[in-house]
């Protein structure tokens, strides 16, 4: 009978070395602020992660470690099951993280001052790993419609491919928008890389967190171009909130791809299997379905209380209905404040931290937050009733 996990359930993370609660004061200016910004859950992970991690640390000595037929075989059974995507072993490269394979792909597949094409507002490490490398950040804003879905611009991209980009960093599912995007739209995509020669970079690190009826599309499945012309970024922890332990890999079907990857991660001496991540792997993949199973649905209630409290509460507010990811990107352009306004609203007035819009775009993404709904939902509720409090504070002094 599989473990029934109470999702509900508070648990205190600070003095643990926590990126998200142990810098409050350094970073949002005291220790009473609620962080709902860096993408890790305020939940355990799956029960069977935890058990065998622990058998793993009972082992005593913690040496070199390969990467056996088992990691390969629970990468394989996984997509295969989950995605209905069969990817063979000699396919996959390990990776310690995906933000370490976006720099890589960058750097590897583009000529310094080339251009990159990126689809803003998006994950802010795609603008720092194309301007750190030297490369220029091509942009092709997505278009906010008035459903409040994002779509890609395809007549922008292919603009940005007709002059000179021949390389695009993808976003699927989309952060922060939470958009997973359609095979349809997809194939539009892969049309013009073929048409001009592009290859994509596919970072689909939440490919595991979307709600029905939307599906997962694995950009590499679309056509016999994609996947030639692709690399795609994939790794367990999002998925089962393990992202301390930092384990990911990389599908290249293309051998010349693979090849030029497998030699440079060599060279900078990243080719070793991390000792924990190792174990965390297989167990996730072999054993944490059922953890995941009863996460989805409870994440998706989060989200939809989200979205309902700032209809009932701040109708000025219009959130971004997201379809994957545990991120809501809410549009506070209604507000009518500034960056600076915004970011004294959360941290001095609510006490509350989201992720502020403008650094994942600054002309896409001014006037958003992003708010992770990963917490136990009387978490969630008391961040978001501190911020719509402030928000009327806020409104009612403007008009004094």
């Amino acid at each position: 009978m599989p473990i029934q996990y109470d999702f509900d359930r508070m648990i205190d993370r600070r003095n643990t070395a926590s990126y998200k609660w142990d810098q409050l004061t350094a970073l949002f200016g005291g220790e009473d602020v609620l962080p709902l910004w860096v993408a890790d859950m305020d939940f355990p992970c799956a029960q069977p992660i935890v058990d065998a991690l622990v058998r793993r640390a009972q082992e005593g000595v913690y040496g070199y470690t390969i990467r056996t037929d088992d990691w390969y075989d629970s990468i394989r059974g996984w997509f295969e099951r989950r995605h209905n995507w069969s990817i063979p072993a000699e396919s996959i490269l390990m990776s310690p993280s995906v933000v370490t394979s976006l720099s890589l792909a960058v750097e590897l597949f583009t000529e310094p001052g080339a251009n990159v094409i990126v689809q803003p507002p998006v994950y802010y490490p795609f603008f720092d790993v194309i301007r750190m490398n030297g490369r220029n950040v091509a942009r092709n804003p997505l278009i906010l419609g008035e459903d409040g879905r994002y779509r890609m611009d395809l007549e922008g991209m292919e603009k940005l491919m007709q002059d000179s980009a021949k390389l695009m960093l993808l976003c699927n599912p989309h952060n922060p928008g939470g958009r997973v995007w359609t095979r349809e739209e997809l194939s539009s995509l892969e049309e013009l890389a073929a048409k001009y020669g592009v290859t994509v970079v596919s970072d689909e690190i939440h490919c595991d967190l979307v709600f029905q009826p939307a599906r997962h599309v694995p950009y590499a499945t679309v056509g016999d171009y994609a996947a030639s012309h692709s690399i795609t970024l994939l790794a367990p922890t999002k998925t089962f909130n393990i992202p301390g332990v930092q384990s990911s890999f990389i599908v290249a079907a293309d051998a010349k791809l693979r090849t030029k990857l497998a030699n440079r991660i060599k060279t900078l001496s990243l080719h070793m299997q991390n000792f924990f991540a190792h174990t965390a792997t297989i167990a996730a993949y072999n054993e944490g379905g059922d953890w995941l199973d009863q996460l989805l649905p409870y994440l998706k209630e989060n989200i939809d209380a989200a979205i309902g409290f700032f209809e009932r509460r701040l109708p000025v507010i219009r959130p971004v209905r997201a379809e994957g990811t545990y991120l809501l990107w809410i549009d506070c352009r209604g507000l009518g404040m500034s960056v600076a306004d915004l970011k004294r609203l959360m941290f001095a007035e609510a006490k509350v931290a989201f992720s502020e819009g403008s650094v994942f775009g600054d002309e896409e993404g001014s006037g958003f937050l992003r708010v992770n709904c990963a917490c136990p939902r009387p978490l969630l509720l008391e961040a978001l009733e501190r911020f719509a409090a402030a928000a009327a504070r806020a409104g009612e002094v403007s008009k004094s």
